[in-house]
């Protein structure tokens, strides 16, 4: 590669002053990308749900200490006249949005049996018709910049203990894909797809070395191995429509098996 090339693609990948749309990015793998992308000099839109929460003030003050620019919004995801306008609201909050992570969404317990049609569709819309909403309105807004969705390891295999939400993640994973062909060459469109990562709400970290064993890398992974996989995604101008399993291999036992080890 030559000098000039090198420098070229440094300048590309170069994220200082880039403005990012976060959503649920008060708290969880939320809170540790908004962090990272700060760190990298990246200025964050901090989305909450309903109110201004003290995570979201906390994350929005974080971000500050790191030098870069923070400012909250806020949408429920489940109200269309607060999700449609999040991309306008965002742009005339922040000026611009370079970056949009589709990161929150709702984690319910269903099972074939019990799952209801209300329940189904409250997983569908909030965690992939409104990223794909959100993502729209950006490429129709903005019309170049970088989106990254939020999925599972489990989207390799399912999870019969919360068919709403993975169902919901199957979705998100197939309009990634659409998405990063109809949104090129402007816009590139990725996702990551977390493994064992953070423990449940109300579990504490004996919650994830009890199951480290179903993992081939026998340990389990943190939010940090996701920021990290999100910075790759978005200092790459030459990936788009690809989903990165972060989770010590463990999609790998997936392929036709069915259900994971720890169900």
């Amino acid at each position: 590669m030559t000098t000039r090339a090198r420098e070229h693609r440094g300048v590309q990948n170069n994220l200082q002053g880039k403005i990012a749309l976060v959503t649920g990015a008060s708290r969880r793998i939320g809170r540790s990308i908004a962090i990272a992308l700060a760190e990298e000099g990246v200025h964050i839109v901090a989305h909450d749900r309903r109110t201004l929460e003290p995570e979201t003030i906390k994350v929005c003050d974080e971000v500050t200490e790191c030098g870069a620019n923070a400012w909250s919004i806020i949408a429920d995801l489940e109200k269309p006249e607060e999700y449609e306008t999040l991309i306008a609201r965002a742009l005339k909050t922040a000026g611009s949005i370079d970056i949009v992570i589709n990161n929150a969404s709702i984690f319910s317990p269903s099972t074939l049996m019990d799952l209801g049609f209300g329940d189904l569709t409250r997983h569908m819309q909030v965690n992939a018709w409104t990223p794909f909403v959100i993502s729209r309105e950006f490429a129709r807004l903005v019309g170049r910049g970088k989106i990254i969705n939020l999925l599972d390891t489990k989207i390799h295999g399912y999870d019969q203990t919360h068919v709403a939400y993975i169902l919901s993640k199957h979705m998100l994973s197939v309009l990634t894909r659409m998405c990063a062909l109809v949104f090129a060459p402007g816009i590139t469109v990725n996702a990551v797809a977390p493994g064992l990562i953070l423990p449940p709400p109300g579990k504490d970290e004996s919650y994830l070395e009890q199951l480290s064993h179903a993992v081939p890398l026998r340990r389990h992974g943190g939010p940090e191995d996701i920021a990290d996989t999100v910075l790759y995604l978005l200092k790459s101008d030459f990936v788009t429509g690809q989903i990165i399993f972060v989770d010590g291999g463990r999609h790998l036992l997936e392929d036709g098996n069915g259900p994971h080890p720890d169900q």
